[in-house]
């Protein structure tokens, strides 16, 4: 392929809630000289989703009394009063966000795969390698997300596992007893879609998540899902087994062994791994500092490594502050854009909007789940 240099401002690598929320606010402040790169299709991550995986936040149409969607990427639109649901699919998702990409008009390049990333000397900014070519911007804004990038090799015999992500559909997979490695949000998920169908599932779980009663729903399991677990628990098709770490898989004449330190269990379907996601971070992982397996990033989520180099979505964390649901990332966007409105020279104020509609926090200290009762 003949390559091309193209010179831009900014390129935003990704286009799920993250990439689409981030590039509203650009447009908001004024920024033309921009594209948003995805090297599959718009919402690709959430079109992926198996057709029964629904969100855990609900959507609600409360815009009259101030109060935004939670699922909502730009302040003025809801999820819930376009599709008249609370708790969407993945597709349902993907096409807000494609409408939302419609509406604002944003540049976004389908099909084109951010190959490598290098800073340019003297903090010039950066020559990205795509598949495309050749691209060379002031800033990039790293909104690639974590579900597509799943962890497959959690231990020996992994392999012969199957990832919940890379399920389409639970009605599609052949078997009346599933094992499932993982009892937080995504195997919960998958359990209690299994039970519905009248599958025998047990779920072996490092900890005890589903006991977990932390106020922080990055922590802890979800009302939604608890509420559900609770249902699929009372069919007494539902095993659940915790403290308990899984070693490894071996396939054997019957199916598959599932090994723990002081047990064994037999599997005559592929065990299911819902054993979270490496995130999509490990794939320019040089151009950060790390510290207890987090990227290190200033006030403004740009790389303390790498100048210039900003980061939105679910990878953002700040300390023990987790930014992994979309009503808490989403309030990131015009922090970083505002970082980069500075250095352009631009007028800000256009970003007055945000701080009115809760979508621009620059208080980390303020965060926290505590309630009284």
């Amino acid at each position: 392929m003949k390559t091309t240099r193209k010179n831009l401002d900014v390129v935003i690598v990704g286009a799920g809630a993250a990439g689409v929320g981030c590039g509203v606010v650009l447009h908001d402040l004024g920024i033309k000289n921009f594209v948003i790169l995805e090297r599959d299709r718009v919402g690709a991550t959430f079109s992926r989703w198996s057709a029964e995986m629904r969100f855990i936040t609900p959507s609600f149409p409360s815009h009259g009394f101030g109060l935004l969607d939670l699922n909502a990427v730009v302040w003025d639109t809801s999820p819930a009063i376009a599709f008249k649901r609370e708790h969407l699919t993945g597709k349902e998702y993907a096409l807000y966000l494609q409408t939302v990409v419609d509406y604002y008009h944003l540049p976004v390049q389908t099909g084109v795969d951010v190959q490598k990333i290098d800073p340019l000397p003297q903090q010039q900014g950066f020559l990205l390698k795509t598949s495309a070519g050749e691209i060379r911007c002031r800033f990039v804004i790293w909104a690639a997300g974590e579900f597509q990038y799943p962890r497959l090799h959690p231990f020996p015999g992994a392999e012969l596992c199957i990832h919940n992500s890379q399920v389409s559909s639970w009605r599609e997979i052949p078997g009346d007893e599933f094992l499932i490695v993982g009892g937080y949000e995504s195997g919960m998920d998958a359990a209690t879609n299994l039970v519905a169908l009248g599958k025998r599932v047990r779920v072996i779980d490092r900890a005890t998540s589903w006991a977990n009663d932390h106020t922080d729903p990055s922590i802890s399991l979800s009302p939604y899902t608890v509420e559900r677990l609770k249902i699929a628990y009372s069919t007494g098709l539902l095993e659940l087994v915790n403290d308990t770490c899984v070693e490894e898989v071996k396939r054997v004449k019957d199916g598959y062994a599932v090994y723990s330190e002081y047990n064994k269990w037999m599997s005559l379907t592929p065990p299911i791994l819902c054993t979270g996601f490496t995130g999509s971070l490990s794939l320019i992982a040089n151009l950060f500092s790390w510290q207890d397996g987090q990227a290190l990033l200033t006030a403004q989520d740009e790389s303390t490594r790498t100048p210039g180099l900003f980061v939105v979505g679910p990878s953002v964390r700040h300390g023990q502050v987790i930014f992994c649901f979309i009503y808490k990332f989403r309030q990131r966007f015009a922090v970083v854009a505002e970082a980069i409105a500075y250095r352009m020279g631009l007028d800000t104020s256009p970003l007055d909007v945000y701080r009115q509609n809760g979508l621009f926090l620059e208080d980390l200290s303020c965060c926290g789940n505590d309630c009284i009762c």
